[in-house]
């Protein structure tokens, strides 16, 4: 019989780098950008529902999500765009649940994937977010939402619009996501991986 005294194990997760992630304390120095790219890029957006080839994975959302906030905040630098770049970057160990699943589950998910982001950030050292920065990700997230849901995921333009931000983006961005195209996992995450090394060189 197992003692009521008995601690229960960690949840940990064990990473290709070797390093193993305590998921409900995450240590900063467990985490490698490396492992976040692998993971991304193999975590499929809208559930797998999505038109092509390959699935449209988180990886390759991140960097169209930093391409908009580029865009729209051309004076943001290197702290609000690796901001951009990691805004999903949980979703490396706990994949991506639909914003209803989230809301369902309640606070203490929100609460989990928060702590776990904020050690990522920590990791990189990304700077606290101003409120105005924060919002100009997740508005780009919004945006990016409403391309993927019209040109991948079978959404009319009507539909997609009472759900997410309509676009106001200049013409060759917008020209750009017009034709979106899923990616392989391995272009994703090498693709991701450069724009990390572009943000934070060393």
């Amino acid at each position: 019989m197992t003692s009521s005294n008995q601690s229960k194990p960690r949840a940990w997760q064990r990473m290709l780098s070797g390093r193993r992630l305590d998921l409900l304390s995450p240590d900063p120095k467990d985490i490698e950008i490396e492992d976040i790219a692998h993971g991304l890029a193999r975590v499929a957006r809208w559930n797998g529902q999505t038109q092509g080839s390959y699935a449209f994975s988180v990886a390759q959302h991140s960097l169209i999500v930093t391409d908009i906030v580029h865009a729209l905040q051309p004076e943001y630098a290197q702290n609000e765009l690796l901001a951009a770049l990691l805004h999903d970057a949980p979703e490396y160990v706990i994949g991506d649940l639909i914003s209803p699943f989230k809301t369902a589950i309640g606070l203490d998910y929100k609460a989990f994937e928060h702590k776990l982001l904020q050690a990522i950030y920590c990791r990189f050292g990304i700077r606290e977010l101003s409120l105005s920065a924060a919002g100009a990700i997740k508005q780009a997230d919004t945006v990016a939402a409403y391309y993927e849901a019209t040109r991948l995921a079978g959404f009319e333009k009507s539909e997609a619009e009472t759900f997410f931000e309509i676009p106001n983006l200049p013409t060759e961005l917008h020209n750009a996501l017009a034709v979106l195209k899923p990616v392989s996992a391995s272009d994703a995450q090498t693709l991701f991986l450069a724009k990390f090394a572009e943000l934070l060189p060393h």
